[in-house]
């Protein structure tokens, strides 16, 4: 199972193996607040695309454009946690950004969902 959380979010048992997918450290967050297993930079928003969404500069269509893009470029980074999916039975992906329904881990997990297999 794949879920999205935010990082400032309480860490629960439920949340299984804990990947942060910012290309950034969220301010505030001490690494032992985090509890991570991993961090991903590198299934992150390149920073060009982050900056031109978060300015207000781009739309959130064209962002879900974009980085789909990207992430097709990066077969390698999305192996890995497609090999994370299945060595865990639940996995949060953690991001910092207050919209809970607009930012990358809601794009990320939709795609790593098709792309495993795993939609409904």
């Amino acid at each position: 199972m794949l879920r999205i959380k935010r990082i400032y979010d309480d860490v629960s048992d439920d949340d299984g193996y804990r990947v942060l997918v910012d290309r950034l450290w969220p301010r505030g967050v001490s690494k032992e607040r985090a509890q991570l297993d991993a961090w991903k930079k590198s299934v992150a928003p390149s920073n060009e695309l982050r900056t031109w969404y978060h300015k207000g500069d781009g739309d959130w269509d064209g962002f879900k454009k974009a980085y789909v893009k990207e992430l097709e470029e990066r077969d390698d980074d999305v192996q890995e946690l497609l090999s994370i999916m299945d060595e865990h039975d639940i996995v949060t992906l953690l991001y910092a950004v207050k919209d809970r329904e607009r930012n990358n881990a809601v794009v990320l997990k939709d795609y790593l969902e098709k792309v495993h297999g795993d939609e409904d």
